[in-house]
């Protein structure tokens, strides 16, 4: 995976072409996170019903995780599904969950082909069951793929995350009879991403400046990138971008730059 493999499927020629060039390989972010925002005004302006920005947003969804993949990110995280998402008018959560149900049956063969791992990051188990199930055979048919790791972030918030992390230390400090040092350490070892490298590169959609609960504890340090594209139109050119402008910035991590 690199550069060149994403050169083999851009037109020649092009001003995306010349962006992908401007990559430099060997400081690719290792994880990227987006927070996809936008379907309903996508629709709104189109004078769709919001669905149609749900449904939308699926080729967004396969151009991001086929152009990381091509890249050579590590880990893609995207944000499906908030535990606030609830709230929302029963119709929707019901089309939002058919839609996942069915885009992972029609996905599936493609990514266990590509190498492609599917996680679920949140409260699975508080999921439909029909829903679950699906995921539950994604995780388990991909489990040995080696490629990129794409993280779903479903049902989930970043305090319920860091909740359900202290939650699962005292179980486990409970059940050995002894106590664990409570440090960074320990609670990232409990967080749904343990053994994850945190995000380098945040990325939101529609141009809102918040981070909407996602990935609390782990953005600490990510570089953000914001832009006022809705999510359904979030092509290609958007996601190299993104890891251009990444690369032109400097981690400094609180420290101070060497004069």
């Amino acid at each position: 995976m690199g550069i060149q493999e994403l050169l083999d499927v851009i037109p020649r020629g092009s001003e995306e072409r010349a962006l992908a060039r401007s990559i430099d390989d060997s400081r690719l972010p290792r994880h990227v996170a987006i927070i996809m925002d936008g379907n309903g005004r996508w629709a709104r302006l189109r004078r769709k019903r919001r669905v149609e920005g749900h449904r939308a947003a699926i080729t967004a969804v396969r151009e991001a995780i086929e152009t990381s993949a091509r890249l050579g990110v590590e880990i893609l995280t995207l944000y499906a599904f908030s535990v606030e998402n609830w709230k929302r008018p029963k119709s929707e959560v019901r089309t939002l969950m058919g839609l996942l149900k069915r885009y992972i049956r029609a996905e599936l063969d493609a990514l266990v082909k590509n190498g492609i791992r599917v996680r679920v990051l949140g409260r699975l188990h508080e999921l439909p069951a029909d829903v679950r199930k699906e995921l539950e055979r994604a995780i388990a048919r991909t489990t040995k793929c080696t490629g990129l790791i794409f993280n779903i972030a479903l049902n989930y918030g970043g305090r319920t995350e860091i909740v359900d992390a202290v939650q699962s230390i005292i179980r486990e400090a409970l059940d050995s009879r002894r106590t664990f040092p409570i440090d960074e350490q320990t609670i990232a070892a409990h967080l749904y991403t343990a053994g994850q490298p945190d995000p380098d590169l945040l990325i939101r959609t529609s141009g809102e400046m918040r981070v909407s609960n996602f990935l609390l504890w782990q953005i600490a340090y990510s570089e953000i990138w914001i832009t006022d594209v809705l999510w359904p139109d979030f092509r290609r050119r958007h996601l190299l971008q993104a890891v251009a402008d990444y690369q032109k910035r400097e981690r400094r991590y609180g420290g101070i730059t060497a004069s």
